[in-house]
């Protein structure tokens, strides 16, 4: 089954328990009566050449990027169809984010031609502009600007002054760059829905202190590292610039928990600039994001694997870092009183003396393959009760827990900022105190798997994502992790269960099953056992959740469930295994 936006829900979430493939009936294959063999023949011939490599027209014409390029390709996101570029000709380049949308519906020729299925799963400034479709891109705008702006000044002023966030989208996609037509969607709802200062301000009190504030324009990007995040020069020295083009309530609620947090070594500084934007209605300066520290060395997830590789992975530096990050954890717990639901290792960045640097804290989550089971039952109940392709009378079901769950759970996902005590994260919110640490401890354990191991993931070949340096095996597999650590690992992770990785696997850039061969199998196979999985999943969700909540009722609940150790008792695991080996 090949990988795009679609297999997302009927595959990869939940919402796949739902899903119904129509039948595909067979009939007997027999020579039409009113045809006769030789019209069939020529008509098949003709079908195949319209749709050969071989006809010139399924062809591209070229690949190679301009002699002088004016863009240039970043990153992607979304399964392919979203793709961070970077306009070259500009003197200076504002982080309008003005990104390239392309739909994955297309004829198989152009999805081949184009290498749709690569770009789905590669994200990286490294391997995706070698990627047909990203080269394509380039080859489109190189046409579209020259063509539709006489002079280069001119798109300049136009990218100045367009809302930030707004769109160029690739429609009647075509193998000829001369046959695209290129449109814009200029995101005016975005601009509507970002603060001014002094909204903020109301919501967050006259006594919160905003870092200096900075003009928009006097930031210069200079690589697009995520969909939220660019690095970018102010005044000669560079820095991370974060901003959400999708909606602001993750922004705003991120900018205030980083200004209030308890400093701490290992964890991300309050921002260093606010940065606001002349909107285009209203004249509103309003608040487009934040400004950190940027650090060069990378996230965890990059770094570790290639340690492992050159055998420079020190136990020293191993258990350095896992005591860094729980020593974090423990802290934001116990002198910022709120929780970290984003634990995986890409929020984990070294600084310049090789310690970690949490980072993120838009209070998200992470998706199942890190997270804790309790805190996935409550995030497969919201999908089922939101997502609007699940028919009514099972959401209106699941819309009935969620609200026993979580009562105003109907403000919270709306895509507007309220200032929530607690931030946007249902299954977050719905868990106690002592039931976050557990959650977090779960995470940690997964965490320190890859630590100990040297690998960037969980997954051998995450469905979302596949990495420049894929891992060689997967959790909870074992193959470098000391026996002290093992044991300590299983004790946080207590209560995980199977995840679809052990059914639906990804094969390069294709979804199949694991166990059988891709020749006996069919995409129909995949949505079938997706369905099977997911059936059983929310099945145990719904009965820990019933039996949760009849335990509470009668004071009877234990909130660290699966008896987790603690923070504290993780620390003092890996404080007594330093001693061990010193």
């Amino acid at each position: 089954m090949e990988l795009s936006t679609r297999a997302i829900r009927e595959v990869v979430h939940p919402t796949a328990a739902y899903y119904h493939p129509v039948p595909v009936i067979k009939e007997a294959s027999e020579t039409p009566k009113s045809h006769s063999l030789t019209s069939i023949t020529n008509s098949n011939l003709e079908d195949s050449w319209d749709n050969s490599l071989l006809n010139p027209k399924n062809r591209i014409d070229s690949l190679d990027l301009p002699q002088n390029p004016l863009w240039r390709v970043d990153g992607c996101a979304g399964l392919g169809t979203q793709y961070y570029v970077v306009p070259l000709f500009l003197q200076r380049i504002p982080p309008m984010r003005m990104d390239v949308f392309v739909s994955d519906s297309q004829s198989p020729l152009i999805r081949e031609q184009l290498e749709f299925d690569k770009a789905s799963h590669t994200k990286d400034s490294t391997r995706l502009p070698r990627i047909a479709i990203a080269r394509h891109i380039v080859r489109i705008l190189q046409k579209w600007t020259t063509s539709d702006f006489k002079e280069l000044k001119l798109f300049g002023d136009f990218y100045r002054n367009v809302p930030f966030g707004s769109r160029i989208v690739l429609e009647d996609m075509s193998l000829d760059t001369r046959r695209v037509r290129v449109g814009l969607g200029l995101n005016h709802d975005l601009e509507l829905k970002l603060l001014s200062l002094s909204t903020l301000t109301s919501l967050w009190g006259s006594h919160f202190k905003f870092p200096q504030v900075i003009d928009f324009f006097d930031l210069h990007v200079v690589s697009v590292l995520h969909d939220s995040v660019c690095l970018v020069r102010i005044h000669e020295r560079l820095y991370i610039f974060k901003a959400l083009t999708s909606g602001a309530k993750y922004l705003y609620h991120e900018l205030k928990t980083l200004c209030t947090l308890e400093p701490h070594a290992n964890i991300i500084t309050k921002p260093i600039h606010i940065v606001t934007k002349k909107c285009t209605f209203g004249n509103k300066k309003a608040v487009a994001g934040f400004t950190t520290y940027y650090h060069s060395k990378g996230t965890l997830r990059d770094i570790l694997p290639v340690l492992r590789a050159h055998g420079q992975l020190r136990r020293a530096d191993q258990l350095k870092w896992s005591m860094q990050l729980t020593t974090a954890l423990e802290h934001l717990k116990s002198r910022s009183a709120t929780y970290y639901p984003d634990l995986r290792l890409d929020n984990i960045v070294l600084s310049e003396k090789s310690d970690i640097v949490m980072v993120d804290f838009e209070q998200r989550g992470v998706w199942c393959e890190f997270a804790a089971p309790e805190v996935n039952a409550i995030e497969y109940i919201r999908l089922l009760a939101t997502d609007e392709e699940v028919p009514e009378f099972i959401s209106e079901k699941y819309r009935k827990v969620l609200q026993g769950l979580v009562p105003a759970f109907e403000t919270l996902v709306e895509d507007q900022y309220t200032n929530p005590q607690s931030g946007f994260n249902l299954a977050w919110i719905a868990l106690s105190s002592v039931e976050q640490e557990a959650a977090e401890v779960y995470m940690l354990g997964r965490v320190l798997w890859c630590i100990f191991e040297g690998v960037s993931g969980p997954q051998k070949a995450a469905v979302w994502q596949s990495y420049r340096w894929e891992p060689d095996l997967e959790f909870p597999e074992y193959n470098r992790t000391p026996p002290a650590m093992r044991r300590l690992i299983d004790e946080c992770t207590k209560g995980r269960r199977e995840t679809l990785s052990k059914v639906v696997v990804r094969r390069q850039s294709r979804l199949v099953l694991k166990n059988k061969a891709i020749d006996d199998q069919s995409a129909d196979d995949v949505k079938v056992a997706a369905q099977r999985f997911w059936s059983e999943e929310i099945e145990v969700a719904e009965k820990f959740l019933k039996e949760r909540e009849l335990r509470r009722r009668k004071g009877k609940w234990n909130d660290n469930y699966y008896e987790r150790p603690n923070l504290k008792q993780v620390l003092e695991a890996l404080k007594a295994f330093q001693d061990e080996i010193c």
